[in-house]
């Protein structure tokens, strides 16, 4: 098992998740936002 291989793709991994984390994020701002904007008065 090649130790600096497994390193580069778990950098790769990590990369991919929190690219994940940040796109769920930005979605779910956006629905409270436009929760905010056109909700029940």
């Amino acid at each position: 098992m090649d130790i600096a291989l497994v390193t580069a793709c778990l950098g790769i991994m990590g990369k991919g998740m929190l690219g994940i984390f940040v796109v769920i994020l930005a979605i779910w701002g956006c629905v409270v936002l436009l929760n905010r904007l056109t909700g029940n008065k």
